[in-house]
Formats: C-alpha cells, structure tokens, sequence
C-alpha cells in the first residue's frame, strides 16, 4: 500500500524513510521543476522497477546528485562544466560523461557512458546529501504521457506502484533545462515549451 506523507510526515520519519530508499523504496518527491518518480541509482532492482512503472525499456535516466564534490569525483568535467556546475542548485539537467562506470547502476544509463546530473533548489536535495548517493531523476507519467501537476492528477497505475508519495501540493513548474557538456559543443534544450516531458 502506498504511504502519502506531506514534508513534515516526511521529515518526522526521515531515517526510517530513507532506510527505506537505501534498501530499493521506490517513492515520488517534488523538486524545484515539476514531481520526480526516484529511487537508489547504486540499486539495480530499483531503477528496473522505474522503467517498468514509466514504461521506458532503455532510454537514459537522470539522477539527484548528493554533492557538487561526487559530481568532480565521477564525472569528466572540463571548463564549459564547471560553469554550468556553479549555477548549481537549480533547474538544469547536466549531461556528462562518467569517469567511473560504477557511480550509478548500469540501469540507469542502459546504453551511454554518460549521465545526466541534477542538484535542484528544493529541499529534497538536503535529503539526497544525507543519503549520501545519487537518487533516480525522472518525470511521473508514463511514457509519452503529460507529467503529473498534484498528486490528484497522478496515474493510478503508477500510484498504486510506488511505495511512498511526499505530498506537496500543486507544483506548476516545467522540466529542467537540459545542457548537452559530453558533446564537442554546449548544447541546451528548453522544455518550458513542450506540452509533456519524456524525461
């Protein structure tokens, strides 16, 4: 059964919450942009339950990052990068490439050797810090869908999938901007302008 808390209910059970995350809880949590579907990036049977529930076989996932440091320690940053890395917390997504393999599980990035990097202004990255590990970044909606608003408009196939939803109301936001640092040239990708995401 599928456990709606709003942030004080979460902050009350944090450890127990996050225990929870560490051992391959599936959850939903709002960000700065629009509500994350998430889970442990290190945990294989994790991420496979994401895909399962958003119906995406194999295309990329991003993921929270718990610190601008794990973001030097395991991805090749270069100039262009750290610019983008010091307007950080925000609503940008930052595709890079991956110095070790083994900083998320294989099934997050199923078929790249690179990674997309968020840290967003919202309270919800204080939680990824503690944590101490990378958490799974994707829309909630199922592929080719429109992403969810509020919990009201939540699919209830994936409502009745995920272990624990952090209620926050209405969040009226768009995806995060995406800007491509693994390719010769910088590349960004507004999505303010796209009626769903699928990412």
């Amino acid at each position: 059964m599928t456990i709606i808390l709003n942030k004080e209910e979460f902050t009350i059970q944090a450890q127990k919450l996050m225990e929870g995350i560490e051992k391959g809880a599936v959850f939903i949590y709002g960000t700065d942009t629009i509500y994350g579907l998430g889970c442990n990036a290190l945990n294989a049977e994790a991420v496979k339950r994401v895909r399962m529930i958003k119906g995406r076989k194999d295309q990329p996932f991003s993921i929270i990052a718990p610190s601008k440091e794990w973001i030097f320690a395991n991805c090749e940053v270069d100039v262009r990068a750290q610019e983008w890395i010091n307007k950080l917390p925000g609503p940008y997504t930052l595709i890079l490439k991956l110095r070790k393999k083994n900083a998320v599980a294989k099934e997050v990035i199923p078929a790249s050797d690179s990674v997309g990097v968020r840290i967003p202004k919202h309270w919800f990255s204080d939680v990824v810090e503690a944590l101490e590990f990378p958490v799974v970044t994707t829309s909630v909606n199922k592929a080719d869908k429109a992403y969810m608003t509020s919990v009201e408009d939540l699919d209830t196939s994936i409502k009745g999938a995920v272990d624990f939803i952090i209620d926050e109301g209405e969040i009226k936001g768009f995806p995060s901007k995406i800007v491509h640092l693994e390719k010769e040239e910088v590349e960004v990708t507004d999505r303010s302008k796209t009626p769903y995401s699928k990412h």
